[in-house]
């Protein structure tokens, strides 16, 4: 009998010790961005590579992906890219205000405006954002001849595409341009038709992004970013968002950074303390979406090669340097 007793709590203490060395599965948000899913495999590669855990992937838009972290309950775990202050109004509800969603120490800049192809600035002047609300604009960026130009103002569900589509109204271009919006991938299938047949051609830009590897495209110049003049409230805050957000100057210098759930402090400590730590540089970023979209590498093979030949970088990100 005694003998049993003590199989029992022997079995009992190993037990108890591979549950608390049991890691949950992170579920990684996706959003629809080429930076974002790349970020996400290689946040991804490093829990499973490195960490010895398991991680999934999960699509969905902002929105979702910050009420999944809220929730706590594993649905998704991680939004691989946040931009700031594009995304201010979730990191503000969850991160500041909740409590339940953390950002990782790490960050690096993003830059947004509206792109042109340089045989616009070349050929026709457009140089300007103020270039595009005349009727010669309007002429240019006529794709469709249905007497009004188009000017792509990013996907659904995009923060930005919001922000957009209020500055392209502030700024009068709305006048002449119809703003579009649409899936990013369908988009630049259509912006490589048009810049193929040296078409005008105005769209929402965003660096790091392959497209400044992929054409020779200029963000358009615009008054330096003024608090005053821009005041962007996003559908999350008020059902008349549009009427109430005011945008007449330039982007802020963006940062973009890690969000995860707080509750991976508990169901994965591990990685939670990965992601507080990782700190991906914008340069990098732009190489690794360089040879995923523009030189077709598949997405998951570039992800890996570059955490082999960056051991140094991750190893910081895991604490170990």
């Amino acid at each position: 009998m005694k003998q049993i007793k003590t199989l029992t709590a022997v079995l009992a203490l190993t037990v108890g010790a591979t549950g608390a060395m049991a890691q949950d599965k992170v579920m990684v948000g996706e959003p629809s961005w080429p930076g974002a899913k790349i970020m996400s495999r290689v946040i991804g590669q490093i829990i499973e590579t490195r960490l010895g855990g398991e991680a999934g992937y999960a699509p969905g838009a902002n929105a979702v992906i910050f009420a999944s972290m809220d929730g706590g309950r594993g649905d998704i775990d991680v939004h691989p890219d946040v931009w700031l202050p594009n995304q201010s109004s979730f990191t503000n509800e969850y991160v500041d205000e909740k409590g339940s969603v953390s950002l990782s120490g790490g960050s690096y800049e993003g830059r947004a405006g509206i792109c042109v192809p340089n045989y616009m600035v070349e050929e026709h002047n457009i140089k300007s954002i103020f270039d595009l609300a005349t009727p010669t604009a309007q002429e240019l960026f006529d794709s469709d001849g249905d007497g009004k130009g188009e000017v792509w103002v990013g996907a659904s569900g995009w923060a930005s595409t919001n922000t957009f589509k209020v500055r392209v109204r502030d700024y009068g271009i709305e006048t002449f341009l119809e703003p579009t919006t649409e899936d990013e991938t369908v988009f630049y299938s259509r912006l490589k038709d048009l810049i193929d047949q040296k078409k005008g051609a105005a769209f929402y830009c965003y660096a790091p992004h392959y497209v400044h590897a992929l054409y020779p495209v200029t963000i358009l110049e615009e008054p330096e970013h003024d608090s005053a003049t821009y005041k962007m409230v996003q559908p999350d805050q008020d059902a008349d968002w549009y009427n109430k957000s005011r945008v007449d100057s330039g982007e802020p210098v963006k940062t973009v950074t890690v969000a995860y759930s707080n509750s991976l402090n508990d169901r994965n400590p591990a990685a939670a303390s990965f992601l507080s730590k990782i700190d991906m540089s914008a340069q990098e970023l732009s190489e690794l979406t360089y040879k995923v979209v523009v030189q077709g590498g598949e997405i998951d093979t570039v992800v890996s090669d570059w955490i082999s030949a960056n051991g140094d970088i991750v190893d910081a990100w895991l604490g170990l340097k």
